[in-house]
């Protein structure tokens, strides 16, 4: 394999000269540079990364743990941050948590691999300590929807309180009284205001929550079908869902086509997310949109910012879901 000296022998400079017309960062002449770029193809010589990385200290990486999950929220966040890391010049290393001492293994992962900053999204609610992570304090951190850290962190989130009442206030606009709330698990802050968005709905339209309507399920399929299984043994079943992601939603949807019963016909139903799938379903399912773009596209910008400026007080971003409106729900 060819080494910058190489290159420096056959062009006849020396190897700072191949360093400089290599990295354009000082004036060399257009016929050095010329002779320099004939050898470097020639010998097909490839510059290493590692020690240009170890040179700038940046290794034009940025790390993201993403949680292990079926939910196609996630991948498509991945996917706008991965095209947000290439318009801008940097690559994209991902790795995925399960319990909380996976997540410390990869997030350590990560972080050894000398990544230039670190994007979070996942679900384990698991507290990181301080102590961890003074080992790599020159790496900059972005969370989206909520922050696993006991320190101060960039954080990203939905405002799903609003989201919560959007849902289940179209609901109500569509004439429904019995409305039941599938919720993601409580540990996690935006199932937490998911649900208390339905709450506040639902009180300001003075109307009541039976007992067994509301429904602690996992922002899973499996957790969809199984509470609207639920959901449909009691007494009085409801007239309209809404569920709190849209993969518990498509759940709900296998559950009630099972039990012969249609959507919206017999019980309508409202997601949250609108993951790429959502359009395609039998119906189409209204669900709360998240920007998941803009979400990718902002946990980059934040991020090289936050690289660029060390110091400056770390902030909240809010991004504002709305409701589109497809063919699941119904009215009364």
């Amino acid at each position: 394999m060819a080494t910058m000296k190489d290159v420096a022998r056959l062009a006849g400079v020396s190897t700072s000269t191949v360093s400089h017309v290599i990295n354009n960062n000082r004036y060399v002449s257009e016929e050095i540079k010329k002779r320099v770029n004939a050898a470097i193809e020639e010998l097909n010589y490839t510059p290493s990364a590692l020690a240009r990385s170890l040179k700038i200290k940046q290794t034009k990486t940025i790390g993201m743990l993403v949680t292990g999950s079926d939910n196609s929220f996630y991948g498509e966040v991945v996917q706008s941050v991965e095209r947000s890391c290439y318009e801008r010049g940097y690559s994209l290393l991902i790795n995925s948590e399960g319990n909380s001492p996976r997540m410390l293994r990869c997030m350590e992962t990560l972080l050894q691999k000398r990544v230039d900053g670190l994007l979070v999204l996942c679900s384990e609610q698991q507290q990181i300590s301080q102590d961890f992570l003074q080992r790599y304090p020159q790496v900059p951190i972005v969370t989206m929807d909520w922050s696993p850290f006991d320190f101060s962190s960039d954080v990203i989130r939905d405002n799903s309180l609003l989201g919560g009442e959007l849902a289940t206030n179209y609901l109500i606009n569509r004439g429904f009284r019995k409305i039941a709330c599938i919720a993601g698990p409580q540990d996690k802050t935006p199932a937490q205001q998911r649900l208390l968005g339905y709450r506040k709905a639902m009180k300001s339209a003075l109307l009541e929550i039976p007992d067994g309507y509301e429904i602690y399920s996992d922002f899973e399929f499996s957790g969809g079908f199984s509470s609207m299984q639920q959901l449909m043994k009691l007494p009085e079943p409801p007239e309209a869902v809404f569920a709190c992601n849209d993969a518990m939603a498509i759940g709900v949807y296998q559950a009630l086509y099972q039990a012969g019963l249609a959507v919206p016909g017999d019980i309508s139903v409202i997601g949250y997310d609108d993951i790429a799938i959502t359009p395609y379903l039998t119906p189409p399912l209204t669900t709360i949109h998240q920007p998941k773009d803009e979400l990718g596209k902002l946990a980059i910008d934040i991020l090289l910012y936050r690289m660029n400026n060390p110091e400056s007080e770390p902030k909240q971003f809010v991004l504002t879901p709305m409701l589109i409106e497809r063919d699941s729900v119904g009215r009364r």
